[in-house]
């Protein structure tokens, strides 16, 4: 005789980008297990796929494509379900910022981790008086790279600024035309890229400062010297323990 089957209870969040309602179970034992070896393994397409999986899977409502979602919804999603499968809050250690040393525990609870958006963020960068550039956001395989990296790379800064400016191009519009970045070669794309002027390319670049993010602020006292300091965590990675 088999053994019965164990209930398993579903949540509902909403999603920071739409304010769309979603239902989510906590994942399983099987799924914790394959997420675990893919960190273990420091193989960022191992990490990818068992987070794509485990939100595929978690996820019941009908619809979401979890590839096309924002990289600050799929930060979001992934913490709830964390936190309704191993526990509602956190243990971190952070270091105190008057010394940049001493290192203190801190308890955070998930259900006070908010998405933080600025108002002054937009996905449409005005290039001159007749070309306007879309922006989309990361993609999952991005966020996870951006999470999650092991691989040690020494890129330099404005490379991979390229990079990610390259991937995360959406569309060039005017008034009469529009030209998709899907429809362009990586190669295209970074000559394209080259073409622009420092303001323009700093004005991307303020897509990505802007763009809603995991965020949580805390107070830590240094016990060497009773200062006390205000310790922001952003991203899924410093709420990942």
């Amino acid at each position: 005789m088999p053994l019965p089957k164990i209930a398993t209870p579903t949540y509902e969040l909403e999603l920071p980008s739409s304010g769309k309602k979603i239902k989510y179970r906590p994942f399983l034992v099987k799924e914790e297990k394959v997420l675990i070896l893919a960190l273990e393994s420091e193989d960022t397409k191992q990490i990818t796929t068992a987070i794509k999986n485990i939100l595929k899977d978690c996820i019941s409502t009908r619809g979401i494509k979890v590839d096309e979602l924002p990289t600050f919804d799929i930060e979001y999603i992934f913490l709830n379900i964390r936190g309704k499968s191993v526990g509602e809050s956190i243990d971190l250690v952070v270091t105190c910022p008057d010394d940049g040393e001493t290192t203190v525990p801190i308890k955070v609870y998930i259900d006070e981790i908010e998405v933080q958006k600025d108002e002054n963020h937009t996905k449409d960068i005005k290039l001159d008086d007749s070309l306007v550039l879309r922006m989309k956001y990361p993609s999952l395989a991005q966020f996870v790279s951006s999470n999650f990296d092991f691989s040690g790379r020494d890129d330099s800064a404005i490379e991979e600024s390229f990079n990610m400016i390259g991937a995360c191009i959406d569309m060039v519009y005017s008034d009469e035309e529009s030209w998709a970045a899907s429809d362009c070669t990586k190669k295209e794309l970074m000559s394209w890229i080259e073409t622009l002027n420092t303001k323009q390319f700093q004005e991307i670049e303020q897509f990505f400062n802007t763009m809603p993010k995991l965020s949580y602020t805390v107070k830590v006292t240094n016990p060497k010297t009773d200062v006390e300091s205000e310790v922001t965590l952003e991203g899924l990675s410093n709420f990942f323990a």
